[in-house]
């Protein structure tokens, strides 16, 4: 079995990109902000949630990206240790859906601490849901996986094999199918994890 969510593009870019951003803090750690304004999007896009995102979904801009970044970025702003726990991203989050008047939308957090085969359930089902995945790597053993450490982006697809599922992992204005167990297996305590929206 496999899904893919329905995306969108901005110009040749596979979503937002923090790297547009000319805010120094938000370019370095806007990763959370991105994720949610992507989230957001996507949300007024697929959902019909229209006051998730203040501009025209009809023709996404940069321009209007870059200004919805800065309307996030109070609810999910850069700080010293970045935002590195699943709740802080909630509380940041649900305080920006709730201001915007969107009480329909909920959140609950999958800790890393939780078994792979949890994980992997969890994933496909919120797919087979149509929801994106915000989530949050840490640190991690594997330096392949370099570019996701201490960094928020979204899962939006898998693809079973044998025991395991490859995901669809949207960043930096890309996307990249990765292994979900080698992801999931971070190698250190301390650890992130899956924001899973109802």
């Amino acid at each position: 079995m496999n899904k893919e969510l329905e995306y969108f593009k901005i110009g040749d870019s596979y979503g937002g990109n923090q790297n547009w951003f000319s805010d120094y803090m938000m370019k370095m750690g806007g990763c959370a902000a991105v994720t949610a304004c992507d989230c957001s999007i996507y949300f007024s896009l697929y959902f019909g949630k229209n006051n998730m995102y203040p501009f025209s979904c009809d023709n996404i801009s940069k321009k209007d990206y870059i200004e919805f970044s800065e309307i996030m970025k109070p609810y999910l702003r850069p700080r010293m240790n970045g935002i590195d726990t699943l709740d802080i991203f909630m509380n940041g989050y649900f305080d920006y859906i709730k201001d915007m008047g969107e009480s329909n939308l909920s959140m609950k957090p999958l800790y890393g601490e939780e078994s792979y085969d949890k994980a992997k359930n969890v994933v496909i089902q919120q797919i087979e849901n149509k929801y994106p995945i915000p989530c949050l790597i840490l640190h991690h053993k594997n330096h392949d996986f370099e570019e996701y450490v201490w960094h928020w982006f979204l899962l939006i697809g898998y693809k079973e094999y044998d025991d395991n599922i490859m995901v669809k992992a949207v960043t930096y204005g890309n996307y990249e199918w990765l292994d979900l167990k080698e992801l999931w297996n971070t190698g250190h305590e301390k650890k992130g994890g899956l924001i899973l929206f109802d």
